[in-house]
């Protein structure tokens, strides 16, 4: 489907599967240019008679070849080629076959092939000077035995040689030419899940966050558009659940003041304790309503200062006399609504003040994010309570006394606002008896 008001674009699955082809293309370009530029290795020849010198003198002047003296040389199997090189060898330097051995790596990738020595017939007996000037091909490993039963042994310098240097480095050049189509696959394949995951961040901590825009291929446009729907059709439940609520609310202070009107004509001792009731139920009702304002307008973001703003709401309860206390700290902004944060700050520190008589607030910075700790000394909360105070209208305070337990929306309404920004309230024990009320907001 292409979503409304937008115009046919080309599936991500093609694009990535040209941006392949396309890759796969300039290899097989670079491999072919290799192949056209690169010159067939050759192997190294040697004559048997530079073989022999390089013995004679323990040292090879050229530097192709090494020479080393060794205790014992292991046989080989027999073959052929090492018969015809040994016998040659043997007769350059002037030895019996048995004091010369001579051997050949077996091909790359291969086994060594076995041969059977009746199969082949010996060679004929050559002169000294047909023997020198025998050509031997590729690598080898040729030993001699000397009369205190060491062995001289001569193998070829393992060298690093040109034609090796020149692919290493054209594969290189290859890898390069094809990084930036690769960067571009990973940047195609990875750009629509940042922007989900970045829609997504922003709906935790906005859900009136504006929806995401509808571009790029068909998919991710298609995709964008049911995370919009999703988004509206959130919003719309949690308004339509507030809107109930908040109707709820307010139609039962019709009832409330008809029932106060018709207690005028009661006794004095049952209208003292109904008008008590119905205080009681009209103060419930006004928290709830704030309660149901506070998480459901339309917030309001500006960058403040939170620092200045917690001092605030501590200057104010410390000049009506209470043991309020902020640690100094740096300056910290963030944005987002300046009403409901100090709501916030404020809910927290009263249920300190209220519950412990006092409370000590700190203010840090830590991996992005604003850190607001108020901590206190009362006897805190119950372990089988901590995952239930935020709950709306639960109380740890058995009673039900609204003096003394409160109507329970302070914490509900202080974490409501914190998830509103992206963040979150989180209480836990105080070491030395007490609470903790810990506040993080992104910044």
């Amino acid at each position: 489907m292409i979503p409304a008001g937008g115009a046919a674009r080309s599936p991500l699955f093609l694009r990535i599967f040209v941006l392949m082809l396309v890759c796969v293309a300039v290899v097989q370009l670079m491999n072919l240019a290799l192949l056209v530029a690169a010159q067939t290795p050759s192997a190294k020849l040697y004559t048997v008679e530079y073989i022999v010198q390089t013995m004679e003198q323990g040292r090879d002047p050229g530097g192709e070849l090494q020479v080393e003296r060794v205790g014992d040389v292991p046989p080989v199997p027999w073959n052929p080629r090492s018969e015809r090189i040994g016998a040659a060898l043997a007769t350059a330097l002037g030895t019996s076959a048995d004091k010369v051995r001579i051997s050949f790596p077996p091909p790359f990738l291969q086994r060594e092939r076995v041969f059977e020595r009746s199969a082949v017939p010996r060679p004929s007996p050559i002169s000294p000077t047909v023997a020198r000037n025998v050509i031997v091909i590729g690598g080898f490993s040729a030993a001699w035995r000397q009369p205190d039963g060491q062995w001289i042994r001569v193998e070829p310098v393992e060298a690093f040689e040109p034609w090796r240097w020149f692919v290493l480095l054209w594969l290189i050049v290859s890898a390069l030419a094809v990084a930036p189509f690769a960067w571009a696959l990973a940047h195609r394949f990875a750009k629509p899940i940042r922007a989900f995951a970045a829609a997504a961040e922003r709906l935790g901590r906005d859900p009136r966050a504006p929806p995401l825009e509808l571009e790029g291929p068909g998919e991710i446009a298609e995709a964008a558009a049911a995370f919009n729907t999703m988004q509206a059709r959130l919003n719309r439940y949690v308004d339509d659940r507030t809107t109930v609520i908040s109707a709820v609310a307010h139609d039962l202070r019709t009832p409330l003041m008809r029932l106060g009107l018709r207690l005028e004509a009661a006794p004095d001792d049952l209208r003292r304790a109904c008008e008590s009731d119905i205080r009681d139920m009209q103060g419930l009702v006004s928290t709830a309503l704030a309660y149901v304002r506070d998480t459901s307008e339309k917030p309001v973001r500006r960058p403040l200062d939170l620092r200045s703003l917690t001092e605030t709401v501590v200057d104010d309860l410390a000049d009506c006399g209470e043991a309020v206390t902020l640690a100094p700290g740096e300056t910290v902004v963030l944005d987002g609504n300046p009403a409901a944060i100090k709501a916030l700050v404020t809910n927290l520190v009263t249920n300190a003040v209220k519950y412990a008589g006092g409370a000590e607030v700190t203010l840090d910075r830590v991996d992005g994010h604003a850190v607001l700790e108020v901590c206190d000394r009362g006897p805190g909360i119950p372990p089988e309570d901590l995952d239930h105070v935020f709950e709306p209208f639960f109380r740890g305070e058995r009673s039900r006394n609204r003096d003394t337990g409160g109507v329970g929306l302070g914490l509900p309404s202080a974490r409501a606002v914190a998830r509103a920004h992206g963040g979150d309230v989180e209480l836990a024990d105080r070491p030395g008896g007490g609470l903790i009320a810990t506040v993080r907001l992104p910044i």
